[in-house]
Parts: structure tokens; C-alpha cells; sequence
């Protein structure tokens, strides 16, 4: 037998053997759509794909799936099928379902935050307080934590939280009463930095006058590696691969910073220094309680405090001018607020805060149009009946406050941006608004962030009047938290003392 034979007749066998790997592979998918196809859901765009081309359109295109999330739900009502390949999604809208969801401890989070362990072959958030998904083990963090977060601590935040406004105020007036645009999403984005920075980590990184401080585009590209992972066939396409380098580089970053503190801060504790109690110490607390000798599982907490601190904060503050902005009537009634709690004071106390309610009122309906974490998911293990639709267990389901917040269903006129909403007097949300989560899986850092937001926006509110540079799309980006894609970008005015 020639050699050529033998090469013909084993590229034959290859040939073969791809092609029953491939009628079993569709044999599955058949099975996966025999199991999943009575939940409603829109049409597949194809058999293999399933909704795959869709999403990865959107995707390319800057579109906010979460719109077409939002319209999917309205027309196929409160449970609803995903396809890509041979993986199946469920988003649920139910409220009941959604209390049973978050509320429960029987539901652990869904295998989508293992995929978060690793991005792009580089350890990213690991087994931090966001991605463990094992409940006992999250809960020893979550407790072992608790301290850096407790109502004495938080007070004594306030110093560091009207230092580091005040910063921002002053680079603010720098810039007013002039023709120059103000793109506030990146000022407020680099003074969120420094708060977490300082109080988590006790680091001074100056971001918001240090513009060649590479930590924000870290962080932007480490999150937007989030969103690229969607796409399952990223790692092959040669356009993607000078973003995954760079998403590498910048994790890579981010974890040698968290390995420099950790270790920093374990010397001093060694050589019997006084220590903060802050979220470093509360790390590095957890690693001698739990008896990790492991240094990577301490960096995925300070990876996951030090972008989770930041990002969705800076959003939030972002959304809330431009709203401000476009509301006129809501500004002036919130500025009359400010004056009469706070006045020309420069620190603003901690019990001002509680006086400060129609604020409250505005980042809380912020939140409600512009979650910047849109959701959350669970794994099911067990049948789940929602709505008389029966979910098969080890389903994925997804729910999302974007998509609940904007349904006419629960909020009239969803897409008005409406602070009364949150007044006392008014109904509460009964599980259809939830962007920090609900249960014992909330967010650990949810009363931080609003303190820290209140702080910024009335201090904002006592000295600017803002207007938007005319435009601007008012679209949303995603980019793992959702971000104004145009950054918010305004012309401010010194306010005239009252």
C-alpha cells in the first residue's frame, strides 16, 4: 500500500469520525430542544446557533441587549427561552419567582461565575465574595467581612468621602463658567477610584489629577472582557486578539497591585503594626480563618472590592446628572433640598444624609432605569414551576432589574424618569427592583455606594448648575456594568449663592 493510500484513507477516517461527532452533537442540541421548547421564546435565528448570530450582532454593533431582553419578556410573557448552540437560557420576570429566587438559599448562583474564575486564561475574580458560588463557603467570607462594612465604620468613612468630593469639586470649578465640556463620567470615575482605593486599600492613587494612571482603562478593559466572553469563538477570530491581550495585561495588573498591598499589609501585621479595619484586613482576616496559604485567593477579594467599589458607583453618579440634566424641574427641586439640609457647609455629616430624602429618591429611580449591574442568575436544582411553566433542573435562569424596572407592568410610564416613585407614600416594588440583588447574596457594599453617592451628588448639587452638551446619543454602553456612552458630557455654571 502506497503512502499516499494510507494518508487518503486516514484523512477518510478523520473525515468520517467529524462527521458522526457532528450528527451526535446535533442529536444533543435535538434533545436540548425537545427538553427547553415548551418555555416561549423568540424564534432561533438557526438550528445549531440558536440565537447566538443575534446576540453577537448586537454585541458588534454597541446595541444594549437588554433592550431585547426587555422585548422578548413583553411578548412572551414572564418566562422566556434563550438558545445559543447547545446552551439554553431562562429569563423570568415573575416576581414570585424572582422572590423565590434571591431570597432562598437553595438556589446557588449559576455556572456562568465559575466562567468569571478565569478570562482569557488568566485568573480574574477567582473564588472572591461576587463569584463563590459554594454557600457555605461564601458565607464564612461574607461574615468575615461584615466589619468593614458595619454602621461604625461606614461613619467613619465620611472624612475620606468629602475629602476626596472636595477634589472633584475643585477640578469642577476649574472647568466652569467656561465653553469647555465637562465629560463627567471620567472625573467621577477616577474620584470613585481613589475612594476605594484609600479606604479599602489605604492607597493613594490620585487618579482624578493623574491622567496617566493606568488603573481606570484596566478596569474598563478587565470589565469589557466580561461582555466579549459571550462570544464563544472571541478567542479564535484574529480581531479580538489585541483586546484579549490587552484584557490579560490589565488583569495582570490589577492582581500584581492587590499582591503588593496583601503582602505590604501582612508585614505589618507581623512586625505587630497598627493596622486599619478596613477591607484589606478583612481580606487578609479570612485567609488565616479559613487557612488559605493560597496568596491568589486573598488578590481575588482585593480584585473584586477594588473594581466593584469603583465602577458601579461612577455610573450611577453619571446617570443621575444626565437625568438631572434632562429634568430641569426635578434638579431645582433637589438643589432646594440640599440647600436647606446642607447650605454653604463644605463637610457634609453622616446624619445629613438621612435629611437628604428626595435625593435618595433620585439615585434610587437612577437605578431603576440605568441598573449598573443589570441582574443576576441562579442554578436550578430542581424543577421550577413559574407562571404553570415548568423549568427543568440544572437550567440557567437570569433575572434582571433593567428588564423588570422598565416594564409598564410594574412601573407606569417606565421610561419617565420619576424620583416620587420612591417616595415614602408610595408602594413599594415588590421584587421587580433590585440593583444591588435581594437576600443573602445582596450586595455587601450597597450602603457604601449610596453613601459615597450621596456625599458626591449633594456637594455637586450645592455648588454647579449643569447642562448637556447637545448630541449626545443617551445611549447606554455595556461594558460588563452599564456606563453612559457618551459620558455624560456637560457645561457647568457656578451657582450663585443663596
Amino acid at each position: 500500500m502506497t503512502l499516499w493510500a494510507l494518508i487518503s484513507g486516514a484523512l477518510l477516517l478523520l473525515l468520517v469520525l467529524a462527521a458522526v461527532c457532528f450528527l451526535l452533537y446535533c442529536a444533543y442540541i435535538q434533545y436540548i430542544h425537545m427538553k427547553y421548547d415548551h418555555i416561549p421564546g423568540p424564534p432561533r435565528d438557526s438550528f445549531l446557533l440558536g440565537h447566538y448570530p443575534t446576540i453577537r450582532k448586537l454585541t458588534e454593533n454597541n446595541e444594549l441587549i437588554y433592550d431585547y431582553f426587555l422585548d422578548w419578556t413583553e411578548k412572551y410573557g414572564p418566562v422566556v427561552r434563550i438558545n445559543g448552540f447547545h446552551t439554553v437560557i431562562v429569563i423570568i420576570s415573575s416576581p414570585e419567582a424572582i422572590k423565590e429566587l434571591l431570597m432562598s438559599t437553595k438556589h446557588p448562583k449559576d455556572k456562568f461565575y465559575d466562567d468569571m474564575f478565569n478570562l482569557f486564561g488568566v485568573r480574574f475574580l477567582g473564588n472572591g465574595l461576587l463569584n463563590d458560588r459554594n454557600y457555605d463557603h461564601w458565607h464564612k467570607q461574607r461574615r468575615i467581612m461584615d466589619p468593614a462594612f458595619s454602621r461604625p465604620y461606614l461613619m467613619g468613612l465620611m472624612g475620606t468621602f468629602n475629602e476626596k468630593a472636595e477634589e472633584l469639586m475643585e477640578r469642577l470649578n476649574e472647568k466652569a463658567d467656561k465653553k469647555s465640556e465637562v465629560v463627567m463620567h471620567n472625573l467621577l470615575n477616577r474620584m470613585t477610584l481613589d475612594v476605594i482605593a484609600k479606604v479599602a486599600f489605604d492607597i493613594d492613587l490620585n487618579a482624578l489629577h493623574d491622567d496617566q494612571t493606568p488603573f481606570p482603562r484596566a478596569i474598563y478593559m478587565a470589565m469589557r472582557g466580561l461582555v466579549e466572553m459571550r462570544n464563544p469563538l472571541a478567542r479564535l477570530m484574529p480581531s479580538k486578539q489585541k483586546m484579549i491581550q490587552e484584557t490579560r495585561e490589565s488583569i495582570r495588573l490589577l492582581r500584581k497591585t492587590g499582591r503588593e498591598c496583601i503582602e505590604k499589609r501582612q508585614k505589618m501585621v507581623q512586625d505587630e503594626a497598627e493596622v486599619p479595619t478596613d477591607i484589606l484586613t478583612q481580606i487578609l482576616k479570612g485567609g488565616v480563618l479559613e487557612d488559605e496559604c493560597d496568596i491568589e485567593v486573598l488578590i481575588d477579594n482585593f480584585v473584586t472590592f477594588f473594581i466593584a467599589g469603583q465602577e458601579t458607583t461612577a455610573n450611577q453618579l453619571a446617570f443621575a446628572v444626565q437625568e438631572l440634566a434632562r429634568n430641569p424641574e426635578i434638579l431645582q427641586k433637589v438643589q432646594a433640598e440640599v440647600d436647606e439640609v446642607i447650605g454653604s457647609r463644605r463637610d457634609i455629616e453622616y446624619d445629613d444624609l438621612h435629611k437628604l430624602q428626595y435625593l435618595s429618591q433620585v439615585l434610587k429611580e437612577t437605578l431603576r432605569l440605568y441598573p449598573t449591574v443589570t441582574g443576576t442568575s441562579r442554578f436550578l436544582e430542581e424543577d421550577m414551576i413559574v407562571e404553570g411553566i415548568r423549568i427543568p433542573k440544572n437550567a440557567s435562569v437570569l433575572v434582571y432589574t433593567y428588564v423588570t424596572g422598565r416594564m409598564e407592568q410594574f412601573f407606569k410610564d417606565p421610561l419617565t424618569f420619576d424620583p416620587d416613585r420612591f417616595s415614602r407614600d408610595s408602594p413599594k416594588p415588590y421584587f421587580t427592583y433590585f440593583p444591588f440583588s435581594l437576600g443573602p447574596r445582596s450586595c455587601i457594599g450597597q450602603v457604601f455606594a449610596q453613601m459615597e453617592a450621596k456625599v458626591v451628588m449633594a456637594k455637586l448639587l450645592q455648588r454647579f448648575d449643569f447642562r448637556l452638551v447637545e448630541g449626545q446619543s443617551f445611549k447606554i454602553q455595556d461594558t460588563g456594568t452599564l456606563r453612559p456612552m457618551d459620558g455624560t458630557r456637560c457645561r457647568l455654571r457656578v451657582r450663585e449663592k443663596q
